[in-house]
């Protein structure tokens, strides 16, 4: 696919997606949600690669929906319909990937900008980030799961005030508040960020995606359930995955695992 409005780059085991359009502050209209829908699954596609660095260019991550183009969709209620529909399989796209996507996040992040953060697996901000809802500020509300997301990532009672209240946070009261887990200077975003994908590089790439999918359970399925899909996929795991058993050698005999070799036996 030809993408106009975000780039997508490859360095060896990491992808880096960033939202292209400046001047707009990044806007996620449709054709934007299109582009990202598409990108998630090249990667997903795309033999080898492990991590994903998502960001914006400018001083903004993304400062939300295209205004002029909601109300459009707004009068054409079946393409209103289509457009929720590829942002909720874009968002939950990532959030299922086998891929671990680290959103990067400059500047303004706001609306659909925080869904977007709120579906990544990690989050490093800028000291320069302002991250919040901010959808009532225009009557608007949350569509593509910001009213799902936000409670389980930082509780009820904050998220009901940042939906409600519109207040954007600075990077240090998102870090506390369980936004964004780092922050650092902008000028060492993406460095800081390549240094979490480096740091995770030297482990099993099937062991990360399990412990994606099993953090991931927690969002829809009952405790008890989720204690028995946890054994159930780890006795998988241990038993079928080469890089289990490398694990524990590679530990006994005082070196670095060798994940990804085939199993001898």
């Amino acid at each position: 696919m030809t993408y106009r409005n975000i780039t997508l780059a490859h360095d060896g085991r990491t992808a880096r997606v960033t939202l292209a359009r400046p001047d707009k502050l990044n806007p996620l209209d449709w054709s934007t949600v299109k582009e990202l829908k598409a990108a998630v699954a090249e990667i997903e596609a795309a033999s080898g690669v492990d991590f994903v660095i998502l960001t914006g260019e400018g001083r903004s991550f993304s400062a939300g929906g295209d205004l002029d183009g909601y109300i459009r969709l707004y009068a054409d209620p079946p393409a209103f319909q289509a457009f929720l529909d590829d942002f909720y399989d874009m968002l939950t796209g990532i959030e299922k990937a086998r891929a671990i996507w680290i959103a990067a996040v400059n500047g303004v992040c706001v609306a659909g900008g925080i869904e977007l953060l709120l579906a990544c697996d990690m989050a490093i901000a800028a000291e320069s980030a302002k991250i919040g809802d901010g959808h009532l500020n225009f009557g608007q509300l949350p569509g593509a799961g910001g009213s799902q997301r936000l409670p389980r990532a930082i509780g009820l009672l904050r998220a009901k005030h940042l939906m409600l209240t519109g207040e954007l946070l600075d990077a240090r009261t998102s870090e506390a508040w369980g936004l964004v887990t780092r922050v650092v200077p902008d000028a060492a975003l993406l460095d800081a960020a390549a240094e979490w994908v480096a740091g995770m590089a030297g482990k099993s790439a099937v062991g990360l995606a399990g412990a994606k999918r099993l953090a991931n359970m927690t969002l829809d399925t009952p405790y008890e359930e989720g204690l028995r899909e946890e054994i159930a996929f780890v006795h998988r795991y241990a038993t079928t995955e080469p890089d289990a058993t490398e694990g524990l050698i590679a530990f006994k005999e005082k070196r670095a695992p060798r994940f990804g070799t085939p199993r001898k036996d």
